[in-house]
């Protein structure tokens, strides 16, 4: 069995089935392919037990836990794991201060086998920024419980995520990165049956190029979306199945990160440091949510980032530059003083919570982590719920297939045809049993809360936080999407921001190459939905000032003068090249006027210790 394909960016999708005709013998032809149209070329399929789209904490927990029952039982099931990163961990991002419960039950000798979880963390502090030069310490008896760090690792992610993978893979889990799902393939009878990956060697016009190739169609009993937050995918999946139906809509915020290289005499290993205030909420009542964290992690990093929640009003808001700001105030500056920045990105997260759950299973696959938004915004985390997940899934799924009398895809290579769609609904009944929802239902209402300002939402969570748990007698409703909530740039004036320095603060291009962010000549993947097309010009930009050219944490989207335009309007430039694949774009446009599609795989940011 084929354990991982090295890929890269330059590799095409012909060397995925070249590769893979040569170790199993499952690959299949949908029918004999003509010569006359590249484009409609019918794809090659391969058949597997169950499929995964996305190889991040979810994803790999499910594939590692599907095989760990394979091995236990003896039990054959066949495992794949798709991922759109050119490697493993390449769009991984995240704080992160990591809880290690659900991996002590996923690996439990996770120690033994060298988990790149090297910094415990030592100190913990909770700071609130009045102004732009003071600052002052919450005590931890007066701070949520949640925040407890103790027994808590700083960590990279996006290598642990690498360990991972090499472990799945050890187990038998074939990973494929390098390879983006842009299609859900659905039956005859309405279920999923697998996804499709995006054809491949596409010039700007769609044109094909001489290295064009189809994708390939990964054919599946079961199909586990696990794309982090606001997957294409596990989108299109929750609007086909109406999965949102009876939950609140989901709120999002955007996380900015760098990560510094400081001087060995600066450095305090295990020092965490989360603020509120300064510089985005100025006042009591502000309702602009968000914060930041700062992170020592060995050997000599410091993690700093900003959280702001894209439920703001006022369209004139950067976050990229409010992020900036806060670099300057000493309780953070002091922390970066002779550093270097080193890496740069951006990525969007669920904020909504216990309410904003969807359901989480449908004929024929599951909703797994960050996907189905299970991220604890009072903790500021999201990796342990989207591990535990992940485990659960592959526990229910593996029951679920070997109990039947159908033979697997790992003894035959290849789908049993007279087998009907299988819905696992036992897995959102784990889940709902689990201390994931125990843990979100507890602060249910906290984001809720900020929506009437800072202050009614610190009161609100110390009271559903220490005294209620979740049990409050009410539900703060959110009944709009935080594109709704954007308020028109007449109720605003224009922020001046202050220009970069160079060495503490950055103009955005100028971090974004610190991403490593590339897509090669190909059709943008950032599309204005037909529908919509008169949205940019005539609502965006002359209703709310054109908030996508300041929210985009990439410089992706900007306007034209209107110069070349025959009603002289300013139109919109779409620089999807920049793009780091954050998702803030379908989220705060306006009328959601962006369809996020992904790219050929291998493009995108290339993060390596985010």
């Amino acid at each position: 069995m084929l354990r991982v394909l090295q890929s890269t960016v330059a590799r095409s999708q012909s060397a995925f089935a070249q590769v893979r005709v040569v170790s199993r013998a499952n690959l299949h032809r949908s029918s004999v392919i003509g010569q006359d149209d590249q484009m409609n070329e019918p794809r090659e399929h391969m058949d597997y037990d169950v499929v995964i789209v996305g190889a991040g904490p979810a994803g790999l927990a499910a594939g590692i836990e599907l095989r760990k029952q394979a091995q236990t039982t003896g039990k054959e099931l066949s495992v794949c794991v798709v991922e759109k990163g050119a490697e493993l961990g390449a769009h991984i991002l995240s704080g992160n201060v990591f809880e290690p419960r659900a991996l002590n039950a996923l690996v439990p000798d996770w120690k033994e086998r060298g988990a790149p979880l090297s910094t415990p963390v030592t100190s913990d502090h909770f700071l609130v920024l009045p102004n732009e030069t003071s600052s002052f310490t919450i005590p931890h008896a007066l701070l949520p419980p949640q925040l407890n760090n103790d027994g808590n690792y700083i960590i990279s992610l996006s290598k642990l995520v690498r360990w991972l993978g090499e472990y799945a893979e050890e187990l038998g889990v074939e990973i494929f990165p390098g390879f983006s799902a842009s299609e859900v393939l659905y039956g005859k009878n309405g279920a999923v049956q697998g996804i499709a990956t995006r054809d491949m060697g596409l010039n700007k016009d769609g044109s094909p190029k001489p290295t064009f190739a189809r994708g390939m169609e990964l054919r599946a009993r079961q199909t586990l979306f696990a794309e982090g937050c606001r997957g294409s995918c596990s989108e299109e999946v929750m609007k086909k199945f109406e999965l949102r139906k009876g939950a609140q809509p989901q709120t999002y915020g955007l996380g900015l990160k760098e990560v510094w290289e400081i001087p060995d005499a600066n450095f305090k290993s295990g020092f965490v440091q989360h603020t509120l205030g300064w510089p985005l909420q100025k006042g009591l009542f502000d309702k602009t949510f968000g914060g930041s964290f700062l992170y020592h992690m060995e050997p000599n990093l410091v993690l700093v980032g900003f959280v702001v929640g894209l439920d703001y009003e006022n369209p004139y808001i950067s976050p990229y530059e409010e992020f900036q700001q806060w670099k300057k105030h000493p309780a953070v500056r002091e922390h970066l003083e002779g550093g270097t920045c080193i890496a740069y990105g951006a990525r969007c997260l669920n904020e909504g919570g216990y309410h904003a759950i969807p359901k989480l299973t449908f004929p024929g696959g599951a909703l797994l982590g960050c996907s189905a938004g299970f991220l604890n915004s009072v903790k500021i985390k999201g990796s342990h719920t989207a591990l535990e997940s992940g485990r659960i899934a592959g526990q229910v799924v593996f029951e679920n297939l070997t109990s039947s009398s159908v033979s697997s895809v790992a003894d035959t290579g290849e789908i049993n045809p007279e087998e009907g769609s299988i819905e696992v609904t036992e897995y959102e009944n784990k889940m709902k049993a689990s201390w994931v929802f125990d843990e979100l239902k507890e602060v249910r209402n906290c984001h809720q809360a900020f929506h009437y300002g800072v202050l009614p939402g610190l009161i609100h969570s110390g009271l559903s936080t220490f005294i209620t748990r979740g049990k409050e007698p009410w539900t703060i409703d959110n009944n709009k999407t935080d594109a709704e909530k954007t308020k028109p740039a007449s109720q605003f004036q224009p922020i001046e921001y202050p220009k970069p320095d160079g060495k503490l603060t950055f103009d955005l291009l100028s971090n974004l190459a610190r991403s490593n962010t590339n897509h090669e000549d190909q059709p943008s993947h950032l599309r204005v939905k037909p529908e919509l097309s008169h949205i940019p010009t005539e609502v965006s930009y002359s209703v709310y000032a054109a908030p996508e050219s300041r929210f985009c944490p990439a410089k992706v989207y900007e306007y034209t003068d209107g110069s070349e335009s025959p009603d002289g309007k300013p139109q919109l430039v779409i620089n999807s090249q920049n793009c780091v694949h954050c998702k803030c774009c379908s989220i705060k446009t306006p009328n959601e006027y962006i369809n996020w599609t992904v790219p050929e795989g291998g493009g995108g940011p290339a993060y390596e210790v985010m």
